[in-house]
């Protein structure tokens, strides 16, 4: 691992100005454990100020021109496009994401604020006729979409740039403000792109990066009176509890899958068992929707089964900055710890570990694991970490009764050649989004992104994203 030579102490961005917190906690690579930073823990008085701040600014930003919200993003594009390398950089060091995955979140996110300047210029209503109803006559009606006013914006660890550009990038558009907590051990990308903003010429108190305790500044922000909306990517216990205290706030919840795949009868197996190897163990598995349970056929599970294995043999663990690196470390020790738990009970469960299964410093191996129980934790709950089961079905059937016997609903996928397979799976598929031949890990900017059941509610995506975060108005005018 390279050594990092300088401890950056990182302060709070409130009001366009970077203030000194009352306390400060260390953060550590995820890889080496050595403290990389120094990160602010702000305290409720902190964190309020912010949101006053925020509260402050949002007649400002209503009040900016479409043009001008689109050019700041689009120059906040630029910025980042043109320092890649030091983002990715950033990203793998506070993360362990493999520089490689590093820089296509990177790219990824310089094509999310695109799409967002897009989006600031299409904001559109609608005209509504009326005279279609008796009382209707002689009067004119259309909508207009409004800001919805100040955001509190709630943040995971897994795509600590990208996932930050779904829910600032849309804000700004819409015309709002933010309150930004990132996730506590990356906030390095945050502080990052808040700079990027700043010198893109956003003005001051439009985006407020306050870093602490969920306990602290995510309760606050949940409850405070000023605050018009929570969008929020993380786990369903915690997505639910900020369902049950936010009121009437609007909230975007995108939580937690333990996403599936169904691969049917005369697939041509050397097409996709690549594809299904980077779908279960891209960035460790720590993906909402990484591959996480395969159902195969039973004339096709042995020759899958072997070519997934020969496959996933060739991955790489290591130093995350080290660009031939396919695996490398999970976000804590702890997350390892429980994994091995996991995967001891599946086993003892009497499912078979084909492949890993066990943690060489920091980093899980990439694990297979044959024939799990339906009840153990592996299956039925969101492992987050590199490990995918690969169960043998009887029909197609069989195969979608397992997808849809979850908790979750997030993605789901099926490779398979019949055209009415796909169209019935398509249809009974309990989940936001189906993928026809392609793993459910797929995923582009600027699709409809979310789920149903404990996968979270309302969609992500710049143009959903938008809707989200504006309200709509009516407007009529009595020509009688």
């Amino acid at each position: 691992m390279a050594t990092i030579e300088n401890v950056t102490k990182k302060n709070l961005l409130i009001g366009g100005e970077w203030i000194q917190a009352k306390e400060y906690s260390l953060l550590r690579s995820p890889y080496s454990q050595e403290v990389i930073a120094e990160i602010p823990a702000a305290t409720e008085a902190e964190a309020s100020k912010a949101i006053e701040i925020a509260f402050q600014a949002r007649e400002t930003m209503k009040k900016m021109p479409a043009y001008k919200r689109a050019q700041i993003l689009e120059k906040v594009a630029s910025l980042l496009e043109e320092r890649a390398n030091e983002a990715a950089n950033i990203i793998s060091t506070e993360s362990a994401k493999p520089i490689t995955t590093a820089l296509g979140e990177v790219a990824r996110t310089v094509e999310t604020y695109k799409f967002a300047a897009e989006e600031a210029k299409r904001i559109y209503g609608e005209t509504i006729p009326l005279d279609a109803a008796q009382g209707g006559t002689n009067r004119i009606g259309y909508t207009v979409r409004e800001p919805i006013g100040v955001i509190g914006a709630i943040t995971p660890f897994n795509f600590p740039m990208n996932l930050v550009a779904h829910k600032v990038g849309p804000a700004i558009a819409a015309g709002n403000t933010i309150v930004l907590k990132p996730a506590s051990q990356t906030p390095l990308s945050s502080f990052f792109i808040a700079e990027l903003f700043q010198e893109a010429g956003l003005p001051p108190g439009a985006l407020n990066v306050v870093t602490g305790s969920g306990r602290v500044v995510g309760e606050l922000l949940v409850k405070d009176p000023r605050v018009s909306m929570i969008t929020f990517t993380g786990s369903p216990g915690v997505g639910i509890d900020i369902r049950n205290k936010a009121g009437l706030k609007r909230v975007t919840l995108e939580l937690g899958s333990n996403a599936a795949l169904i691969v049917d009868e005369g697939i041509d197996l050397d097409k996709v068992i690549s594809r299904c190897v980077m779908g279960a163990f891209s960035n460790q598995g720590q993906v909402c929707i990484s591959l996480q349970r395969i159902y195969v056929l039973e004339n096709m599970y042995d020759e899958f089964v072997q070519k997934f294995l020969e496959h996933t043999k060739t991955l790489k663990i290591g130093d995350p900055l080290d660009p031939k690196t396919d695996v490398s470390a999970l976000i804590s020790p702890a997350e390892v710890e429980r994994t091995l738990n996991w995967i001891h009970e599946a086993k003892q469960s009497g499912a078979t570990i084909a492949t890993g299964g066990k943690a060489v410093g920091h980093i899980l191996q990439p694990t297979v694991i044959l024939n799990a129980d339906k009840y153990s934790k592996v299956s039925c709950q969101e492992v987050f970490a590199p490990i995918v089961l690969i169960n043998k079905v009887k029909t197609i059937e069989e195969a979608v009764k397992f997808v849809n016997d979850s908790t979750y609903g997030l993605q789901a996928g099926i490779y398979t050649n019949n055209v009415h397979t796909a169209m019935a799976v398509a249809e009974e598929l309990y989940v936001g989004g189906v993928m026809i031949n392609d793993i459910p890990t797929f995923r582009v900017d600027h699709m409809p992104y979310g789920g149903v059941k404990e996968s979270g509610t309302g969609r992500e995506g710049l143009k959903y994203a938008v809707e989200e975060m504006t309200e709509m108005k009516l407007v009529v005018w009595n020509r009688n």
